[in-house]
């Protein structure tokens, strides 16, 4: 093989790998975001909870450009304190043995119950 053959090779190869090293990163980058792990479920509630709304509590988006686009009957939905839209589907519990593992017992006793979870 020739030096330019050689070259040739070796640029191709590595332009290869940094083209699946972005393509897997942009299609997988987002999963690994939301993948959840046993210890991630105190997390995310920790960092999602503030001082005035405790889980499972609704809090309107008050901002005045999401206001200025809303409907009086949807405001006076936020305005009572009810999600817009209802948000009482049938709840459906996540059987899957993964995210089985790292659910508490007062989570999975209200998931046989068939009330949607307010405990981790």
């Amino acid at each position: 093989m020739t030096p330019i053959q050689r070259i040739v090779t070796v640029a191709g190869i590595a332009g290869s790998m940094i083209a699946g090293g972005v393509i897997g990163a942009t299609v997988f980058g987002p999963l690994a975001a939301t993948a959840a792990t046993p210890g991630s479920n105190t997390q995310l509630a920790a960092a999602s909870a503030s001082p005035s709304a405790s889980a499972g509590t609704f809090k309107s988006n008050e901002d005045a450009t999401h206001e200025a686009n809303e409907s009086a009957a949807v405001e006076a939905q936020e305005n009572s304190g009810q999600r817009p839209g209802g948000g009482s589907g049938k709840f459906t519990p996540n059987e899957d043995p993964t995210h089985e593992k790292g659910e508490s017992a007062a989570r999975e006793a209200q998931e046989n119950a068939g009330q949607r979870p307010t405990v981790p």
